[in-house]
This record gives structure tokens, C-alpha cells and sequence, in this order.
């Protein structure tokens, strides 16, 4: 039976409201209808209207001088999605035992066109903690939870996503990956992680999660003691969402063979 290929439908103003609405996700301390212009390239007086309807539905909220930032809606929205993300209910369990055997702070993340947006953190509980908030977007090429999904991209769509990004380095460093990432202050000064992917039951990776430290408590060595910790933890995880890691070792063409320390067989990195 063939298949009806999916309609769609662009509807200009809706586009745009919703483009404007994104603009405010980035923008910590608000935006003025000014900014939004600019940043938007449509005139300012189109940018007005934009808001006060966005504002009137909850969707934002303004300041007595003029600066817009997320309202109660966006919050809500968020929550709700949250909500029904069943990979944050299946990981929990297994980011709170990391969370717990290493005292760092945990990171589930998900892909989003070129970024990976923070779903659940777990804090450490030691006295300095990382600064990093759920919903936050943060780039592909220069994090451990990103590099770790653009690397088991499929080629075609690693290749697209590769001709998009920015491959400018916050630092010298360079990718490592053993079937896990690391990320040597890449992204931020003084932070260090490690991170390993997360199969769903076709044996794509649209996730991952990680542990991060402060360089202080994350030398070398113990980066690579807890590379196995994090690999286990996603491998429990995509186990949970219904990945077969026999059926995905035995297509040669998607995957090749890597032993982990526990000695269970994991699929390994796809090599650029």
C-alpha cells in the first residue's frame, strides 16, 4: 500500500510568532521590541503587534521599560512537555544511581536540530556545583552529550549537520571518542565531562547523558573511571527504551564491535 506522503502547511504569521517566540529562549535577560527587530529583520512596528499578542495569551510578560522575557504560558508548556517525555521517566532511576556512586553532577540530554537541550539534571552534592539549568540548548561540536550523538549520526545526516555547525572550537582540544566523549573545558572554562549515547529501539541516537565536574575533581584519571560508569548507564537506559544491542552488533554496516570494561559488548563510535 503506498503511503500518502504528509501535507504541509505554512502559515506566515504563525511562523514568525513562533520564530519571535524562540528568540526569547536565548535571551536570559529579556529582549526589547528594538532587539526583536533587529535580531528578526522585520519592521519594528510588525515586531510590536508580534508581542502584544504574545503578551496578552500569558505567552510573555513586559517590564514598565519595555523589555519582554518569557511568561507563564512558555512555562507551562514546558513543564507539560517534560511531562510526557518517556525517556526522562525511564532514566531517572538510572541517573539518580550515578548521581549517587559519583557525587557529580548528572546531565539527560536530547537532540534538537543543532543542539542538545538539558531534559533532567541531578546536582552533586559537594560544596562546588556546575551552573546549568533544564531546557538550556548547548552546542553539538564542542560538549561531550553533543559530540557523542553528531558522532552516531547516520552518515548522511552527520554530514548535513556537519555542513551547518559552526566548527569553530571554544578550544584546541580534540574529539576523543571510545564509545563515550569527553569534553576538556570545550565549552566552558574549568568544566569537564563525560558523556555516552543513548540508543532508542530502532538504534538511533537522539539522547545522551553525561557527568560533569569541575577540573579540580576531574583530572584525567578519574575521567577515565567514570567513562565506564556513564556507558553502563546508557546502555541500562536504552535497554529500558527498547534497544536490541544483539540485532544492532549483528548489522555490520551501522555498527562495529567495542568491548566495555564490564566486559558488554557496546556498539562503538562511527569513525568521521
Amino acid at each position: 500500500m503506498t503511503k500518502n506522503p504528509k501535507r504541509t502547511y505554512n502559515i506566515t504569521a504563525l511562523q514568525r510568532g513562533l520564530k519571535l517566540l524562540n528568540l526569547f529562549a536565548k535571551a536570559e535577560s529579556g529582549l526589547t521590541a528594538t532587539q526583536v527587530a533587529k535580531l528578526s529583520a522585520l519592521p519594528t512596528s510588525t515586531v510590536h503587534r508580534f508581542l502584544v499578542n504574545l503578551e496578552s495569551g500569558g505567552f510573555l510578560n513586559s517590564t514598565s521599560h519595555g523589555t519582554f522575557h518569557l511568561g507563564m504560558a512558555c512555562f507551562a508548556l514546558g513543564q507539560a512537555a517534560l511531562g510526557h517525555l518517556d525517556i526522562r521517566r525511564l532514566s531517572l532511576p538510572y541517573l539518580q544511581e550515578l548521581n549517587q556512586k559519583t557525587r557529580e553532577t548528572i546531565h539527560l540530554t536530547l537532540l534538537h536540530d543543532l543542539s542538545a537541550v538539558y531534559v533532567e539534571k541531578l546536582d552533586s552534592p559537594e560544596p562546588v556545583r556546575i551552573y546549568s539549568r533544564i531546557g538550556a540548548a548547548v552546542p553539538l561540536h564542542c560538549t561531550a552529550v553533543g559530540k557523542v550523538m553528531l558522532a552516531y549520526m547516520p552518515p548522511e545526516d552527520q554530514a548535513a549537520t556537519l555542513a551547518k555547525l559552526d566548527l569553530k572550537r571554544a578550544t584546541q582540544n580534540t574529539i576523543r571518542r571510545n564509545g563515550y566523549a569527553w569534553d576538556l573545558e570545550e565549552n566552558e572554562v574549568h568544566i569537564r565531562c563525560v558523556a555516552a549515547p543513548i540508543w532508542d529501539h530502532t538504534g538511533a541516537v537522539n539522547a545522551s547523558l553525561s557527568i560533569t565536574g569541575p577540573v579540580v575533581r576531574m583530572p584525567m584519571a578519574r575521567l577515565r573511571q567514570l567513562a565506564p560508569l556513564v556507558q553502563q548507564a546508557g546502555l541500562k537506559i536504552s535497554r529500558e527504551l527498547g534497544f536490541q544491542i544483539a540485532a544492532a552488533q549483528n548489522d555490520k554496516n551501522s555498527w562495529s564491535k567495542a568491548a566495555s570494561p564490564s566486559s558488554t559488548a557496546i556498539p562503538a563510535a562511527a569513525s568521521r
